[in-house]
Order: structure tokens, then C-alpha cells, then sequence
């Protein structure tokens, strides 16, 4: 008997069609909650306050608990890692890592993949605003505490954001940042690139590392009638800004070259061109 999909999933999947159909690839596609604003004096970037401090420590020890029993369920399946040289190479310096996103877990696969590398440094992830303040329950209390950076809609916050985001990549910590903004559940093409996460390597001069994600359906059927994907994490190699150009032309070379090497990742892998409805 032919597995079916739930229908919040078919919806989700029909709004992705349309959006690609009318090239617009950095909307949301799922039914989120409205946004909360996020004020300069609810976030604590750093992470400076002894609150912060402990509630990271724990936050960060459950979900890796959770995590993990979910590898061990097999409802993530990080099937290989391929290009941590790539990493290995750039690993002591300061560092924007992007993603395409196309799951909650996603961000996992990275994390699990560098964290023994990683050692005194944190894999930092910018989120968005609505993630940090809607979310509720055991997600919203990971959303809040693991290391997440998120953005806002309010200007003061975000030159809180801004200014952190400069100390961190001093102390040559690590931030991974999904540049095609809008998580597009299970969906495999590479999306065009916003150029927040480009600006931010310009502005701090920090090498940008590529990553992508293929996928393939394994045997194990999800209660929303999909299978769980396998995932290969791809790590390519940094590219850097061209000191050479102005901060304007750096951050466009910058996402020309990541989407380049994307695509042709896509293509390698899935044996197809890349081809947008």
C-alpha cells in the first residue's frame, strides 16, 4: 500500500510549488505564529549574565541528549560527512558557515559533525525573531538557550545583533547562518542567497564556509507519511573576501561564489541541472 502524506505536509508542499513557480524563494512556508518583537533588553547575546550562562550549559546538554536518542531512533540519519578537511583548514579562525535549510534538525547535522573539532569554540546559529520569542515548550527552551542568535525586527536590537556578531567572530567563534532565509521543508534545489550572512564575513573580514546538505529517503516511514531523509553533509572549501574590491563587491562575490559552489554540489550529487519550475 502507497504511504500518504498528512495533509499540513501537501499544503506545505503546495506552497513551496507556487513560491518557486513565482521566484519567491525567501518566503515562509509554513503556518509559524506571528512574531513577537524582540527587544535590545530580552536578549543577552553573549551570554554575559550568570541566568544566561547556566541556562545555556543545560539547555545545550538536553538537546544534545535528545538529539542523539533521535540519531540512535533513526529519525536523523547523518548518513556521511564529506570535506571536514575543509573545516580542519579553517577551524582556528573566526568563521561564517552557511546551509541550505530545509529542516528544524538540520542545524543538528552540522553541530554533531564539527563538535569534536570544535573544542574551546561554539557553533553559534542565527535564527529567526519568532523562533525566539513564539516558540513554545522544550523546542522554544532550545530556540532561547543554545547558543542561538536571534534577529529582530527592532532597530536597537539589531545593532545589539550587529555588535555581538563583530565580538564573537573576534573570539573566532563559529555562526552558521541559513542565507536562503525561509526553511523549505525537505526540499533538495539550492535557493538564490539573501546577503545578510556575506555582509556580515565583509564586515568582520572572516572566511565564509559553504555547506550543503543532499538527501535521500531511507526505509523508515514518518507518522506524516514521508520517510526520513539520509543526510550528507558536504563541506566545502572557504572562500574568502576579496580585500582587493569594495565591502559591497566582496559581499557579492562572496554569495556568487557560495551559490556556485551549491549548485554545482546539487548537480553532482542528484545527477540533474538545476532547474526552478
Amino acid at each position: 500500500m502507497e504511504n500518504k502524506l498528512s495533509e499540513d505536509r501537501v499544503k506545505v508542499l503546495n506552497r513551496i510549488k507556487e513560491l518557486e513557480k513565482n521566484k519567491k524563494f525567501d518566503l515562509d512556508v509554513e503556518d509559524d505564529m506571528p512574531s513577537k518583537v524582540l527587544l535590545p533588553d530580552d536578549i543577552d547575546y553573549l551570554k554575559t549574565k550568570l541566568k544566561s550562562k547556566i541556562a545555556t550549559y543545560f539547555a545545550n546538554k538536553m538537546a544534545k541528549k535528545y538529539f542523539d536518542n533521535e540519531i540512535k531512533k533513526g529519525n536523523l540519519i547523518i548518513d556521511k560527512v564529506n570535506g571536514i578537511e575543509n573545516f580542519l583548514k579553517v577551524k582556528d579562525e573566526g568563521l561564517i558557515i552557511t546551509c541550505n535549510h530545509f529542516n528544524p534538525y538540520d542545524n543538528y547535522v552540522i553541530r554533531k559533525a564539527l563538535e569534536k573539532h570544535l573544542k574551546r569554540n561554539r557553533l553559534y546559529i542565527v535564527i529567526r525573531e519568532g523562533n525566539y520569542t513564539n516558540f513554545p515548550g522544550f523546542y522554544g527552551m532550545i530556540f532561547r538557550n543554545c547558543n542561538t542568535l536571534p534577529l529582530s525586527s527592532n532597530t536597537e536590537t539589531m545593532k545589539k545583533f550587529f555588535k555581538s556578531v563583530d565580538i564573537l567572530l573576534k573570539r573566532k567563534e563559529k555562526i552558521l547562518i541559513y542565507p536562503e532565509q525561509a526553511m523549505w521543508w525537505n526540499y533538495k534545489k539550492p535557493r538564490p542567497l539573501k546577503m545578510g550572512s556575506f555582509k556580515l564575513a565583509v564586515r568582520s573580514n572572516v572566511p565564509v564556509l559553504p555547506c550543503f546538505i543532499t538527501m535521500e529517503d531511507s526505509d523508515k516511514l514518518a507518522e506524516n507519511g514521508s520517510y526520513y531523509q539520509k543526510h550528507t553533509l558536504h563541506i566545502m572549501p572557504a572562500i574568502y573576501p576579496d580585500q582587493s574590491k569594495s565591502s559591497k563587491e566582496r559581499a557579492q562575490e562572496l554569495a556568487d561564489k557560495n551559490y556556485e559552489l551549491w549548485k554545482k554540489k546539487y548537480e553532482e550529487v542528484y545527477k540533474i541541472p538545476l532547474k526552478y519550475e
